[in-house]
Order: C-alpha cells, then sequence, then structure tokens
C-alpha cells in the first residue's frame, strides 16, 4: 500500500494553495483503502504486482473518493472519519468540484496505462455506481421499494466499484484471464456485504465509533434492507403508520423505529442477507490457488459484516 499511498501523493498536488488544500484534505476521507487494497489482493493472489496494480489502485481510490464527497453533498453529511465533509468545511460548490477533479484525474492517469482496457472498464464501471446512485435518489420516498430493486441500486452504487477493483487486480496479474471473472464475482458479493452493513449502522451505529454523520437515509428518505423489511412484513394499516413515520423525519425517527425492527426481526434479517453475501464472496475464492492474499481476501468478507453485528 505504500507505492499506492506514493503514487496519490504524486498525483493529487497542485500549485493552487486552494486547489492544493483540497486535495490534501479529499485524501484523507477515503479511509480504510479497502477498495485499493482490492487491486492489490487480488493481483498479488495470482502472483507478483506490477506498477499497473499500483497505478490502478490508485485510480480506484480517487474514484472511490469522489463518490463520498459527492455522496456527503447529496446527503448533507457534515462528519466523515472523524473529519469535517468538504462540504461542511468549505462548501457544496468546493465539494462538487473536487469530486470532478478527482474523476477526471482518475481516468488521465488510467490512460497512461500501455492498453485501454482499464479506461474502459473504469468507465463502464463509473457509468454503473453513477446509475445507481441516480436510481436511488430517483426512489427517495418510495417506501414500497421491492428487495430485488433495492440490490439492484446497492449492486450499482458500491458492489460495482469492488467488483471493477478486483477486476483490475486479476486482470493485470499474472494468468489474469484465468481468474479475473472468478474475483470480480467475489468483490461484488463483498460489496453487497459492505452496502448492508453500511446501510445498517446508519440506522443502528454510533456516530463517536464510527466516525461519520449517521441517520441521513433516513432523513433523505432512502429505503434500506431492514424498512424494505418492515413494510413486507406489515399489514395495511400497519404500513400507513410505517410511511406517516418514515415521511416526516426528526432526530427520534431512528429510535422510534427500534420497536418495528424487533417486531418484524428486521435487523436480524438484514444481518443475514449481509452475511449470506459474505459467504458467498468466500465461496468465491474456494478453487483460488492457497495465498496469504486468498486468506486476508476471506479475512475481509466477515470483517465487512462483523462490523454490523
Amino acid at each position: 500500500m505504500q507505492q499506492v499511498e506514493a503514487v496519490l501523493t504524486d498525483e493529487l498536488r497542485n500549485q493552487s494553495p486552494f486547489v492544493n488544500d483540497l486535495l490534501q484534505y479529499g485524501g484523507q476521507l477515503g479511509g480504510k483503502r479497502l477498495r485499493p487494497a482490492l487491486v492489490l489482493l487480488a493481483g498479488r493472489a495470482l502472483g507478483q504486482l506490477n506498477q499497473h496494480h499500483y497505478t490502478l489502485a490508485a485510480v480506484v481510490e480517487m474514484i472511490h473518493t469522489a463518490t463520498l464527497v459527492h455522496d456527503d453533498v447529496l446527503d448533507e453529511a457534515e462528519v466523515r472519519r472523524h473529519l469535517a465533509t468538504v462540504n461542511a468545511r468549505w462548501n457544496n460548490e468546493s465539494s462538487v468540484l473536487l469530486g470532478d477533479y478527482l474523476f477526471s484525474h482518475a481516468f488521465y492517469l488510467a490512460s497512461t496505462l500501455e492498453t485501454t482496457a482499464a479506461c474502459q472498464r473504469i468507465g463502464r464501471s463509473t457509468n454503473i455506481v453513477c446509475e445507481g446512485e441516480l436510481r436511488q435518489v430517483g426512489n427517495r420516498g418510495n417506501h414500497g421499494l421491492l428487495e430485488a430493486e433495492y440490490f439492484e441500486i446497492i449492486n450499482g452504487k458500491t458492489a460495482e466499484l469492488c467488483a471493477c477493483a478486483c477486476y483490475l487486480g486479476a486482470h493485470y496479474g499474472e494468468n489474469g484471464p484465468t481468474w479475473s471473472t472468478t474475483l470480480e464475482s467475489y468483490g461484488r458479493d463483498l460489496g453487497m456485504a459492505f452496502q448492508i452493513a453500511d446501510d445498517l449502522l446508519d440506522l443502528l451505529g454510533d456516530e463517536s465509533a464510527t466516525g461519520k454523520s449517521l441517520g441521513t437515509d433516513l432523513e433523505k428518505q432512502k429505503c434500506t434492507l431492514p424498512l424494505i423489511h418492515c413494510y413486507k412484513e406489515a399489514n395495511e394499516q400497519d404500513r400507513a403508520e410505517l410511511c406517516a413515520l418514515l415521511d416526516a423525519p426528526d432526530s427520534q425517527t431512528r429510535q422510534r423505529l427500534q420497536s418495528w425492527f424487533e417486531r418484524f426481526g428486521a435487523i436480524e434479517y438484514a444481518q443475514k442477507m449481509a452475511t449470506r453475501f459474505a459467504t458467498r464472496a468466500r465461496d468465491q475464492l474456494r478453487d483460488l490457488p492457497a495465498s496469504e492474499a486468498k486468506t486476508v481476501l476471506a479475512e475481509i468478507s466477515e470483517f465487512v459484516v462483523a462490523r454490523a453485528v
């Protein structure tokens, strides 16, 4: 990861003090560096890493950070990774433009590789991510959102970039064509588990522990899996009461929903689904040659779910 950080440091600097401050600050918000780690681990699981892996890991992290910066504007979030969001510290205009800068620079950096394969895949994946975000915005206030539709949304907004990271790591690795689809599937299932767990944290987590603004899904009337399960299991009268509660969110809505979750077993159901995707992710690795990287990939699938259990 040290080589990836070096690429990010070299690429995310600017002669303008204001732009440079934004780039340096935004670079701190990515946090766990999960997606670049997936690029490296997928490559390492197949053999030795090369410079393409470090470059693409930086590209994926830039794209991820851009989506976070834009998400914070959409959610009006004020805290991420225990830091003020870019929009809270500066303003929405700076946040939107910083996200745009990161997107465009990521594509420029990908274009420096010898072939266009990475650019094509990253372009397709970024388009799918944006489509997922648009579909989520379009379904705000849709309390009758179907579980299948929710899965399609999070597959786009979250799982696609994890799948892309794993695919690129494998594609540019040794014997990549043999394993790229397998590792891509691992990344997709991992991303699904990650997002379900993240949605649970938004409903149940502690801001001091997570280091980011919580409850924004309720404020923006985003329908996540526990709410979908409650609505599906409720009768008509209960559905009307639930919709009335969700249509007027306030600081007490999270607390009021706890009785609904307990009544319908919604949290346990969402945890079960997250675990199911995490198990599927591990199963994708079954035939991969034994290696330390393979072990870490399996451990990551357990970690992403454990955050919300």
